[in-house]
């Protein structure tokens, strides 16, 4: 894919919930595979605005891939062949903080990862040498304080922190697990988070997530955890995620590729 703008593009990968984007110009749509597979679906290349954007969803369209089975590395090897350095990783998440109840948008600062079996590196097989990244601040400070900009002039409730604590799936967790996360300083649990975001971090790229919490976290409110539910808060809180990812594509485009990425 090639670009007439000299903005690099953006890569936004949807996840529950967000399947498309309503407001992007599409352009065209590329069936890619890379040396780990095929991605979990086509490249959409489009505009937002004057931005360039390829959207890809994360669990397929229609959305049928589980959370542990998403072929991360593919999906992220495909988005930085397409020509993506920065990339806005959108996750339906469980709110635990109090704070963060169904349609609050959250831009997390931190992750914890109890997912286990994932391909979780590009950097395995026969190596030249052994490489370890820095890994200390997660998520591109940059990019984030972009989208924390557009949130506050979204209208959207949201909280620019949070920790993301990244569990295995595709079962919802039991209420212990939740208590034991909070005990280790999370305010929101997803499926999703990891590998995606070590691995943007392993090719050199910004990444950034933006959470919608769908539902409180098991053991939060005193009824199960419904899919009506979940669909309730997707409905209302969508928009203002939509709101977000627009207003902030500008911004997001003229960031310069880290160095190591060039």
């Amino acid at each position: 894919m090639t670009f007439s703008s000299a903005n690099h593009p953006v890569g936004i990968i949807g996840g529950t919930g967000l399947t498309t984007l309503s407001g992007l110009e599409i352009i065209g749509q590329q069936q890619v595979d890379t040396a780990w597979g095929s991605p979990s679906a086509g490249l959409v290349e489009g505009r937002l605005g004057d931005q360039p954007v390829i959207f890809l969803s994360r669990h397929g369209n229609p959305h049928r891939i589980p959370p542990h089975q998403v072929n991360y590395r593919a999906n992220i090897q495909a988005l930085f062949e397409a020509g993506v350095r920065t990339v806005v990783g959108v996750n339906a998440v469980g709110g635990i903080h109090r704070d963060m109840g169904p349609a609050h948008i959250v831009i997390p600062d931190q992750i914890i990862d109890y997912t286990w079996g994932r391909p979780s590196t590009f950097f395995e097989g026969e190596l030249d040498e052994v490489t370890h990244i820095d890994f200390t601040w997660p998520y591109d400070g940059d990019a984030r304080q972009i989208l924390t900009d557009a949130a506050g002039g979204s209208g959207a409730p949201f909280s620019d922190f949070g920790v993301y604590g990244a569990t295995q799936g595709p079962r919802l967790e039991t209420a212990a697990e939740i208590r034991r996360l909070e005990r280790d300083g999370c305010d929101l649990v997803g499926m999703t988070g990891m590998p995606e975001a070590v691995l943007a971090a392993e090719l050199g790229m910004r990444y950034v997530c933006l959470g919608l919490v769908v539902n409180w976290a098991a053991g939060k409110s005193e009824h199960i955890i419904t899919m009506a539910e979940i669909e309730e808060a997707i409905e209302k809180g969508m928009s203002g995620v939509k709101s977000i990812l627009e207003i902030s594509m500008a911004g997001l485009g003229e960031l310069t590729p880290l160095s190591r990425s060039s």
